[in-house]
């Protein structure tokens, strides 16, 4: 069994058992000490009680839950010293969970204020797509020769154009990301997030030899795609995807193809999808060919 949180006597744990069960995950809660210790059975498990506690607490009022870190086994004193109603606690809980999800949230908001929300591309202009004289993939990866060249294939991410754009990609980064950041070794998701930015940022380019465009989609698409494949084939790691979010994702990129394609960047969403969809069915197999685990943790034994 391993300790995923250590709480106060006095927080009422009920609701949140309640949510871990409909969620599917097993746990034991003991008192030991004067401490309600909640215990799950493998290391996902108990990131997946981590995550679910800071959000529980968060939209509870409940400041005095308190998960412990891996190496930690009591309540942080730091937090217990913060205001009552000072939201620095799960701050700090959600950017310890969702570290990479949360940088780059903020990257996307700070790209934002100083482009005046793509008004001001001129500010920017470093993170564009980089112009390059080619016409298919072999030939523009042949031109990606200096470090500053391959980067800028990534940072067209984090353009945003317009408040609704940029709102509607940070709460799908933030939905998908932190699950999937949660489960998952950092480097693997940094490679997914480098991976499914650079297939949807170049098949947009490719599509449409112009560099004027952005946003987080592609990546969010990856995600969706990546999760919902990863949902399927490894049930267990349970991700919070349904067939019927995935196929409204599905629907709304085809709308946008028919209706908006001529200023919606779909290239870019299809391209991510399909990344995802990819990356998801390698990333799999591997888990369950070559390492013999039915679901992805961060724990090599789980």
């Amino acid at each position: 069994m391993i300790r995923a949180a250590s709480l106060s006597i006095d927080v009422n744990l009920l609701s949140f058992s309640q949510l871990l069960q409909r969620q599917g995950v097993p746990h034991r809660i003991i008192e030991e000490s004067g401490q309600q210790v909640i215990w799950v059975e493998e290391e996902g498990e108990a990131d997946l009680v981590r995550q679910s506690l800071s959000d529980w607490s968060l939209n509870s009022g409940n400041v005095q839950a308190d998960p412990v870190s891996q190496n930690a086994g009591s309540v942080s004193l730091g937090a217990a010293l913060l205001p009552r109603h000072s939201l620095l606690p799960s701050l700090r809980r959600a950017f310890l969970a969702s570290p990479l999800t949360l940088s780059l949230i903020a990257a996307c908001l700070l790209v934002a204020l100083l482009s005046l929300m793509g008004t001001q591309p001129g500010r920017v202009g470093i993170l564009f797509y980089p112009l390059l004289a080619v016409d298919n993939l072999l030939a523009l990866l042949g031109e990606l020769t200096s470090n500053g060249t391959l980067l800028r294939t990534l940072t067209p991410m984090f353009l945003h154009f317009g408040e609704l754009h940029l709102i509607f990609n940070m709460l799908w980064l933030w939905y998908f990301g932190r699950q999937l950041e949660a489960i998952h070794p950092r480097w693997l998701f940094a490679v997914l997030i480098i991976l499914t930015s650079f297939v949807s940022n170049t098949t947009q380019y490719l599509s449409s030899n112009f560099n004027n465009f952005g946003g987080m989609s592609g990546v969010v698409y990856g995600l969706v795609g990546y999760t919902w494949l990863v949902h399927i084939l490894m049930p267990r790691s349970r991700l919070e995807i349904r067939g019927s979010m995935f196929a409204v994702f599905v629907v709304a990129l085809v709308l946008m193809e028919i209706l908006a394609s001529s200023w919606i960047a779909t290239a870019a969403h299809i391209g991510g999808l399909f990344s995802g969809l990819l990356l998801g069915l390698g990333v799999a197999g591997f888990y369950r060919l070559v390492l013999k685990r039915d679901r992805i943790s961060r724990s090599p034994s789980s």
